[in-house]
């Protein structure tokens, strides 16, 4: 986005309903630490304003889904992803399809990342040539058990930029049909062709594949997740710690740096093995299941998947560091 402001773009859109983050910062450089906690929209606006004030900022509380995603990108000439699952992502292909709008695709994993131009004219191939499957939630790992680089992200998101720019002026060879594949812990490059499929076109409204963008939870979530706020977990976890199953899903090195005590550690990423699942279901008889992580986030996934198994458990709002900081109040 600051690079977008930087070359004159005259109106940029930004729908993102989050929250900036301490963990954010060695990527998302458009944000400082004195704006952790503020909207993340609130933030990338101040900042783009600080030094191109002609710069027309339309910002978006909210997250993307099969309701408000046509509506949110209908106004716009260039649609840029750089979402985080596979569910938004269909659903912002799906939506450029029908609105007839190029798509400009960004994926970072690690130190690698790439880069492809969807739906630029009518025989253009969209992501459903690319992947014609959407993968299951265990097939990719999450950011959380993979990592991600700062300047992974940096360059990917610059290079969205050029092919946007190169999109404007209609100049240069733009991936249009092509998809660039960057390895930065090894210093290669590859660009592969991508052929389209019309049958992959054949999207005339978002409720023909509503479960594409169901699938990783994040668009509209139909299966209802019990949370509970931090002051009221401490309250249970004061008057009972006895009857109490705390489980912190973050990585073991997390935990192994802080964690409460009493609470047993399980990662969100082993979750679903079966030993651990029997020990939480014989557990859950005589005890209230609650799920923890650093800010909630990964808490609720870990809730989804044992109401799975039949397993009723409670997310933890604000994570381990709002309750620690009841804690020490």
């Amino acid at each position: 986005m600051l690079y977008l402001a930087a070359a004159g773009i005259g109106t940029i859109g930004i729908v993102d309903n989050d929250q900036v983050e301490n963990s954010n910062l060695q990527r998302q450089i458009i944000h400082e630490t004195n704006t952790i906690g503020n909207l993340k929209i609130d933030s990338a606006r101040e900042r783009i304003k600080k030094f191109n004030p002609n710069c027309e900022i339309l910002t978006f509380s909210e997250r993307i889904n099969p309701k408000n995603a046509l509506e949110l990108m209908r106004d716009f000439d260039t649609i840029c992803d750089r979402s985080d699952n596979f569910g938004t992502r269909y659903l912002i292909n799906d939506s450029c399809l029908i609105l007839n709008k190029p798509l400009v695709f960004g994926s970072v994993q690690g130190f690698e990342g790439q880069v492809a131009v969807f739906n630029l004219h009518k025989n253009s191939p969209n992501l459903r040539d690319l992947l014609p499957e959407s993968p299951s939630k265990n097939a990719a790992p999450s950011c959380a058990e993979y990592g991600v680089v700062g300047v992974s992200t940096g360059l990917i998101g610059i290079l969205q930029v050029n092919e946007i720019i190169k999109i404007i002026l209609k100049k240069g060879e733009i991936l249009d049909g092509k998809i660039l594949i960057f390895d930065l812990l090894n210093m290669k490059m590859k660009k592969l062709n991508l052929k389209s499929d019309q049958l992959n076109k054949r999207i005339k409204n978002l409720s023909q594949f509503k479960g594409f963008y169901n699938s990783d939870g994040y668009c509209e979530q139909n299966n209802e997740i019990n949370s509970i706020n931090a002051y009221d977990f401490n309250s249970s976890y004061k008057a009972k710690p006895n009857k109490i199953l705390l489980i912190d899903v973050r990585e073991n090195e997390e935990f192994s740096t802080s964690a409460i005590e009493g609470s047993i550690s399980i990662p969100l990423s082993h979750l679903n093995q079966e030993s651990d699942l029997k020990f939480i279901q014989k557990e859950s008889l005589t005890k209230e299941v609650f799920t923890i992580c650093k800010s909630g986030k990964r808490s609720e996934k870990a809730s989804r998947v044992l109401s799975k198994f039949k397993i009723q458990s409670r997310s933890i709002e604000g994570g381990i560091e709002k309750v620690k900081e009841i804690l020490r109040n």
